[in-house]
């Protein structure tokens, strides 16, 4: 064999090898694209209103006020490779990020769906609790232990499920009250906590220790709602915290005569807290393109993604960004109107 075909061969044998290991091992990376789109004045698949409110006067609406996803592609247990990455890395309405941004250390996609679901869980609660805040109708805030973290003094004390309403006799309204009421005593100190657990009023006594600067009982808390009435959503299996400036929106649409859109086709994005903040998301690019591809003219975004807008905002979408869901409510009045509101 002449050295010629020797070489040939070799570097036949070399491009299969590369080819094989670029196609067959996959790649730590992730890529995003534009998820579904839906309307959270409308209904889902099966003719179910995607918000129901039982138990108050709720108003017809019109228009869109469209929540919107993101999908991805890879992820732990996937098998990513290098040209899909590559082909994703080159069309504008996809991004690819490491899988790191996705899913922490040794999760599955298994416990990040559920994960993801819960946060949908928690987000409507928030979206509810944020409207009616906004609304300024009463509904009460639980502190609702999740559990106790062991060596600290409200292990095997405290237990999952138990609803903290009192420290030394002073109303806990919510996790902000419950950590004051905490540290308006010295580390070491023990207080008397009034609990409700299975129906029944308590009071435990619960010590403290220093940790992190300042004394606390070592239990993690969660916030939780009882609303005047019942509001209901039909989102199937989407999840993650992101359409909770929309769920407002829908919320107070339909609990008022506003008509908030007047016929408009409006998507947006943006988690959101009880008080009404509008704090960032990620996959903001892929969401404008899904916006925009079900027929969004305007796209909400919180104010500190703006940044992450430059360049990519697709034509025919204008960006109006928001800080709080007040101002929400306000800018889509403007655009009712045919007044000209805050872009990025």
């Amino acid at each position: 064999m002449s050295r010629r075909s020797l070489t040939l061969i070799l570097a036949s044998v070399g491009a299969a090898v590369a080819i094989a290991v670029s196609v067959l091992v996959p790649v730590p990376y992730v890529i995003l694209g534009p998820g579904p789109t839906l309307n959270t004045l409308g209904k889902d698949s099966s003719g179910q209103p995607l918000i129901t409110v039982s138990g108050h006067p709720s108003y017809p609406t019109s228009g869109h006020l469209n929540m919107v996803t993101v999908s991805y592609v890879g992820g732990p247990g996937s098998h990513l490779n290098i040209f899909s990455a590559l082909a994703a890395w080159l069309n504008p309405d996809e991004a690819v990020v490491p899988e790191s941004e996705l899913f922490a250390p040794g999760q599955s996609q298994q416990q990040s769906q559920q994960q993801d679901t819960q946060e949908m869980t928690g987000s409507q609660q928030t979206a509810t609790a944020a409207a009616l805040t906004e609304l300024h109708i009463g509904y009460a805030t639980q502190v609702v232990v999740v559990q106790t973290e062991a060596g600290f003094p409200a292990s095997g004390v405290l237990k999952a499920g138990d609803v903290i309403t009192a420290v030394d006799g002073k109303p806990v309204t919510g996790a902000t009250a419950l950590t004051k009421l905490i540290t308006a005593h010295p580390a070491g100190a023990t207080l008397a906590v009034t609990i409700q657990r299975s129906g029944k009023t308590r009071q435990l006594n619960v010590g403290t220790r220093q940790s992190g600067g300042h004394p606390v009982m070592g239990v993690e808390i969660e916030e939780q709602y009882k609303f005047p009435f019942n509001v209901k959503f039909s989102v199937g299996d989407i999840g993650g915290p992101s359409a909770g400036m929309m769920f407002a929106l829908g919320i107070i649409d339909k609990l008022t005569t506003l008509d908030l859109t007047g016929g408009k086709f409006i998507a947006g994005t943006g988690e959101i807290t009880a008080s009404g903040q509008v704090q960032a998301i990620g996959g903001i690019q892929q969401k404008m393109v899904g916006a925009r591809n079900a027929g969004a003219t305007y796209f909400l975004t919180p104010a500190s993604n703006c940044s992450d807008t430059k360049g990519a905002v697709p034509a025919g979408l204008h960006v109006v960004k928001v800080s709080t869901l007040s101002q929400a409510v306000t800018y889509l009045e403007d655009i009712k109107a045919g007044q000209a509101v805050p872009s990025c």
